[in-house]
């Protein structure tokens, strides 16, 4: 398995911390999914500007947002091992902003940001309720799994 963590941001100090924890959820992702660990993730911090830039451009939506996903694998659920699974681009500010909204650390908003991108790249989504609740049990067991569920 192979994280590569990029800050592209100068406004909220990503640390060696965050970069850990941020390897521990996305190894706690494909542990639940039963999937290999032959698979390069690409997390990306930006600032609101950029993410906004990015959502308008991927997602025809004008606003800044928490996290994009970017899988490259079409195929839902059939994704070959020893291949770049995709890439994740958080915004540090939103992320930072949400994490005093819901009264928990910065860290904690960041590695349910990760956990939520990884299942979309794993070919989960949430457009409908079923597939919400899905996607959303998979995020809680892994942050149960590491502990920060409810920090």
């Amino acid at each position: 398995m192979n994280v590569v963590i990029d800050n592209s941001q100068e406004k909220i100090i990503i640390d060696d911390t965050v970069k850990e924890l941020i390897e521990r959820v996305v190894l706690e992702c494909l542990k639940l999914e039963n999937k290999g660990f032959d698979y390069e993730i690409s997390v990306t911090f930006v600032d609101d500007e950029e993410i906004r830039e990015l959502n308008k451009e991927y997602r025809a939506v004008d606003k800044a947002t928490d996290v994009l996903s970017f899988p490259l694998e079409e195929n839902e659920f059939d994704i070959p091992g020893d291949t770049l699974l995709g890439d994740i681009v958080i915004s540090a500010e939103t992320a930072k902003r949400q994490s005093e909204e819901y009264g928990h650390s910065l860290e904690r908003e960041i590695a349910y940001l990760t956990a939520h991108s990884m299942f979309h790249l794993l070919g989960y989504d949430h457009m409908n309720e079923d597939e919400k609740l899905v996607m959303r049990d998979k995020e809680k067991k892994v942050m149960m799994t590491l502990g920060i569920f409810k920090n």
